[in-house]
């Protein structure tokens, strides 16, 4: 058998699952992933997933770490067009361009590997599958957060969020041939979702424009001159926000929905970082998130081994296993 392992274990596939912010963490998954030779053939994403995927795909991995380390609310505020007369309240015309100075003309069928970003129709409800043509698209559609982006039009569908149809999309990597899949899991850390005390509104959202410990006051001024800005944003003591509510809400869909699949739908290796304590949109915290995710890989990877040489083949997981022994 010919086979390069740096092209991708035959039939392993990799479900990157949903959780906005906390998708970073699958940044620390992967390096931990790669860093013992264990490289996937068959990749689906969801949302965030989505985003990280196709990074991790076209080689650009190394670039997305390096701008989640940069973030912090105020420069995540920065990318959030708010728009009145729209189906959605961010634009996203400044996310689009990010990811176009990165992706712009890059097509599913420039990858290395199979790649399915999973998406909602909003008319049927129904889960869309998007592998191939124009990526930049397929990930926008992914993530799009219904009420905060707009839809997507692709091949006259308006797409929305994966997330709230398939917030680990496991099935998509078995339906394109994998023999073992890795899944990891970013909505079922229920202890970590309680533990800031005295916060009875904990992980709604996490993100307060007006905190003063993150947005200096003289750069609050154009947000608090802003009638929209100040309903979506601004909540008393102890009360989640407009923009909160909304974004948990579908936390809340997307845990429930979690379990529910992955009942019927178990994967081989279930990776669960320790994240609900970090809350659903605080990138800012892009460097402990990555390093969690490092570190629930590193736990697993005798159990991936041991699984690889049981469902992969033989040689090629044989290989695999020396090549890290030899690097370790």
């Amino acid at each position: 058998m010919t086979f390069s392992i740096e092209n991708g274990q035959a039939g392993l596939g990799l479900a990157l699952g949903s959780g906005m912010s906390r998708g970073l963490a699958h940044i620390g998954v992967l390096k931990v992933l790669n860093k013992h030779n264990i490289f996937p053939s068959i990749v689906a994403g969801t949302s965030i997933g989505s985003v990280v995927g196709g990074c991790y795909l076209a080689g650009k991995l190394d670039d997305f770490e390096e701008w989640a380390l940069s973030l912090n609310r105020l420069k995540i505020l920065s990318y959030l067009d708010f728009r009145v007369r729209s189906a959605g309240l961010v634009g996203g015309k400044r996310l689009k361009k990010t990811l176009g100075e990165h992706f712009s003309d890059t097509k599913f069928e420039d990858l290395p590997h199979k790649f399915i970003c999973i998406a909602t129709d909003l008319a049927t409800g129904h889960e869309v599958w998007l592998r191939d043509g124009d990526l930049m698209n397929a990930m926008t559609a992914s993530f799009a957060l219904p009420g905060v982006f707009p839809p997507v039009n692709i091949d006259g569908r308006n797409l929305v969020d994966g997330a709230l149809v398939n917030p680990c999309p496991i099935s998509p990597c078995q339906a394109l041939g994998a023999r073992m899949t890795i899944a990891i899991d970013l909505n079922t850390d229920l202890i970590g979702k309680s533990t800031k005390a005295g916060n009875n509104y904990q992980t709604i959202a996490g993100f307060d424009v007006f905190n003063n410990s993150d947005v200096p006051p003289e750069q609050q001024k154009k947000f608090k001159a802003s009638a929209l800005s100040r309903r979506l944003f601004r909540r008393e003591k102890n009360d989640p926000s407009l923009f909160g509510v909304m974004v948990s809400g579908l936390g809340i869909i997307q845990d429930r929905l979690t379990r529910s699949r992955l009942a019927g739908e178990p994967p081989d290796i279930h990776i669960r970082p320790p994240i609900g304590h970090i809350g659903l949109m605080e990138f800012e915290k892009a460097e402990e998130l990555i390093k969690l995710g490092e570190d629930a890989t590193e736990k697993l990877i005798p159990e991936i081994k041991a699984a690889m040489m049981v469902l992969l083949d033989p040689d090629v997981a044989k290989k695999c296993v020396e090549m890290d022994n030899k690097s370790h």
